[in-house]
């Protein structure tokens, strides 16, 4: 399993439900990887989406421990059930938020990572992969920027679990 996810040189990714720096950049880089594919998220932070609803494009599946039913989406009440959700599809993302990131932090294998050069005030964080030994930097585009805010694309993979 996957994940994808902006962090920031302190490894946040939010404030108060939000992302506090949006990219076009690391916008359309998401929509890339994620698109036809399915999507693991915490209802909170879909609730940040458009419109507060499901992403399209993509096969929803939310995480929630609310009863209740989600028009575009399939609803998961505990890790398991959404990993059983997720098994039908070639191709799944974890993308938030943060207690999301954590529940499913052991089936990651790779990790899709925006790093953004700034750091903003976060009240949320991802797990820092480059102090994790478990976890490589497999792959590091160039530095690039946009609107004086400097960033890089990174595919970090866990190491043999063997």
């Amino acid at each position: 399993m996957d994940a994808i996810v902006a962090v920031y040189s302190d490894w946040g990714i939010g404030d108060g439900g939000t992302q506090p720096v949006v990219l076009h950049a690391d916008r359309a880089h998401f929509r890339a990887y994620t698109a036809g594919a399915a999507v693991i998220v915490g209802r909170k932070t879909m609730e940040d989406f458009p419109g507060g609803r499901p992403l399209k494009g993509r096969h929803n599946i939310v995480v929630t421990r609310q009863n209740l039913t989600i028009e575009g989406a399939e609803v998961a009440r505990s890790t398991d059930e959404a990993l059983f959700l997720a098994a039908k599809y070639d191709k799944c993302y974890v993308i938030g938020g943060a207690s999301v990131f954590r529940q499913f932090f052991p089936y990651l294998d790779r990790v899709e990572i925006t790093k953004i050069d700034l750091a903003p005030r976060s009240d949320s964080f991802f797990p820092d992969l480059d102090a994790d030994p478990d976890w490589v930097c497999a792959a590091q585009g160039d530095w690039q920027e946009e609107d004086g805010i400097r960033f890089c694309f990174c595919t970090y993979e866990r190491k043999d679990r063997n």
